[in-house]
């Protein structure tokens, strides 16, 4: 079904964080954009679509007024109808960047405490959402809502939602043109708890679903069905608004660290430590409510700890991997 494509070397490995890729697709220039974290330091790579070239840049996790770096956890692009934004959390704070990383936009610095203590501070879990909103979650288990301008950098603090209780792993948002978004937000944490949003100029929380203590490390949110990933290897499919479970699969042996979908045709990519990338196919069923899943392809990335994976499309024609230590962004495309 997909096949191996040469290699995107980057100048540093992957560090072994959750959902360690980030892919944006610029259509009319044909090039895809790849971001992927390593230490205090975030590696693009611009490729055309023909393969023939590569651009590289590094981000330096350098905050205002802050003499040492932090360790960066996450690097994600977020999608507005007006603007792309690369967003960059760590143990510092929130940074924003024009798409490219030219220029920095925006810097939230997080409340470090004056005394040290046994719990670590840092911000980790980036989505966009709606028109205007840009969530970040923090350790304490709080998200930060920015409300971005469709130009410039007056980008301000609009809400802060403390609904979770343990550090926030990962957000999803979605809101398909053909239904009316009654959720439009998902947001995980370490202890595996689920919460549904409502987005708006205040935030609302729809539901809440109870985790298992165990860590819910990605999540994704299609056509009304949350889709997430635990340190089990199990991938559990919930309706949004209801928290009603639609399936349940053993999909990997060891801690999955990514999920993706591609939201044109329903297929969805899990891959974890047990050096898997597996695809899958999501089917509604609009008059019983159910969904379907069935799967499709499997591809061992031999002796990899997988970190990330992410397609390259909207109908999931491609898609990239990133492994822990390792200095490339392995590419498989359709058949």
């Amino acid at each position: 079904m997909y096949h191996k494509e040469k290699s995107i070397q980057i100048k540093n490995s992957a560090s072994a964080l959750y959902n360690n890729l980030s892919v944006l697709r610029i259509a009319p220039r044909s090039l895809t954009h790849f971001t992927v974290v390593h230490a205090n330091v975030v590696n693009m790579v611009s490729a055309s679509w023909d393969g023939l070239s590569y651009s590289h840049r590094q981000l330096q996790s350098k905050e205002p007024n802050v003499t040492s770096n932090s360790l960066i956890m996450q690097a994600a692009w977020c999608v507005l109808p007006s603007r792309d934004l690369l967003v960059v959390s760590s143990q510092k704070g929130i940074q924003m960047y024009e798409s490219d990383g030219s220029i920095m936009v925006y810097w939230h610095a997080l409340d470090i405490p004056e005394t040290p203590t046994a719990e670590a501070v840092f911000a980790r879990g980036i989505a966009a959402v709606q028109e205007k909103y840009i969530c970040v979650g923090v350790s304490s288990g709080a998200m930060l809502v920015f409300d971005i301008p469709s130009k410039g950098s007056n980008i301000t603090l609009s809400e802060v939602l403390e609904e979770h209780k343990e550090p926030v792993t990962d957000m999803a948002s979605e809101c398909s043109d053909s239904m009316e978004c009654i959720a439009d937000l998902v947001s995980a944490d370490d202890g595996g708890n689920l919460c549904v949003w409502k987005s708006g100029e205040e935030f609302h929380l729809l539901n809440k679903i109870p985790g298992f203590d165990m860590s819910c490390s990605s999540v994704k949110l299609w056509r009304g069905t949350m889709v997430a990933g635990y340190g089990t290897g199990q991938i559990r499919l919930y309706e949004a608004v209801t928290g009603i479970l639609h399936a349940e699969i053993n999909a990997h042996a060891r801690w999955i660290y990514s999920l993706d979908i591609a939201p044109l045709s329903g297929l969805l990519l899990s891959a974890a430590e047990d050096s898997l990338v597996r695809v899958w196919h999501l089917t509604m069923t609009p008059e019983t409510n159910t969904v379907e899943v069935a799967h499709l392809y499997n591809e061992c990335v031999t002796d990899t700890q997988i970190c990330g994976a992410k397609f390259c499309d909207g109908e999931g024609c491609a898609f990239a991997v990133t492994g822990y230590d390792l200095s490339e962004i392995v590419r498989y495309t359709q058949t």
